[in-house]
């Protein structure tokens, strides 16, 4: 079966709504579950599980479902599917701020929910397979990156920059969300540095791949990779 023992991390604080979806998702779909009913439990269950989707509720004890899909989003691209019945935070979670891949508003089905887990699973599986075809490629054990065989001179910075639009083509991330992702150590600096490496890592791939624009900007919203 396609999703066999793919896990699926559940935050959800409600016992007998958390039990529904796991029942749902193990009967309909073949996938293992994991249950976290609050939000810093979720962050330790997604730590010692590493599952292929978490289903993220909005309002959680601990730290909310926002606080947990930017703590997510700061150190994975696992797909993300928020619960909500507050439809006016819908264009939020969805949006830059989060990344969400998809949201659920309750009262929803069970069945429905299974769907669109699948639906976003085989997504998430085109996306990689369009970045492993890439001329571009990235090896983050070794922190080499190639362009069609040639070597890319990179800074870490630099690296942590390219790679993290990689992973997710077509996405569009924030200079913050970007900040996140290249300083592990999450110090503080102006946004505009992003700027400044964005800028030299054009320069770079300039070099080996002329008139080729694979990292473009979006006005007012920050930068994607588009292969």
């Amino acid at each position: 079966m396609e999703t066999a023992e793919r896990c699926i991390l559940i935050v959800e604080d409600e016992p007998k709504i958390a039990a529904l979806l796991a029942d749902y998702l193990q009967a309909h779909g073949g996938f293992r579950t994991r249950i976290a009913g609050r939000g810093d439990e979720a962050l330790d269950a997604f730590r010692s599980e590493s599952p292929d989707l978490v289903l993220l509720d909005l309002m959680l004890p601990g730290l909310d479902g926002i606080e947990v899909c930017k703590r997510l989003r700061a150190v994975s691209e696992v797909p993300i599917i928020m619960v909500t019945a507050r439809v006016e935070e819908i264009d939020r979670l969805l949006g830059l701020e989060l990344g969400a891949d998809d949201y659920v508003c309750k009262p929803f089905s069970p069945r429905e929910v299974v769907a669109r887990v699948k639906a976003v699973l085989r997504r998430s599986a085109g996306k990689s397979k369009d970045a492993q075809s890439s001329a571009l490629t990235i090896d983050g054990d070794r922190h080499l990156a190639r362009y069609k065989g040639q070597p890319l001179d990179l800074t870490p910075v630099e690296f942590a920059l390219l790679n993290a639009l990689y992973t997710a083509p077509g996405r569009v991330f924030s200079r913050e969300q970007l900040m996140d992702r290249m300083y592990s150590d999450y110090r503080v600096v102006s946004d505009r540095a992003v700027d400044t490496h964005v800028k030299n890592l054009r320069r770079k791939l300039e070099a080996v791949a002329p008139g080729t624009e694979l990292i473009e900007s979006v006005y007012s919203l920050g930068y994607r990779y588009a292969p």
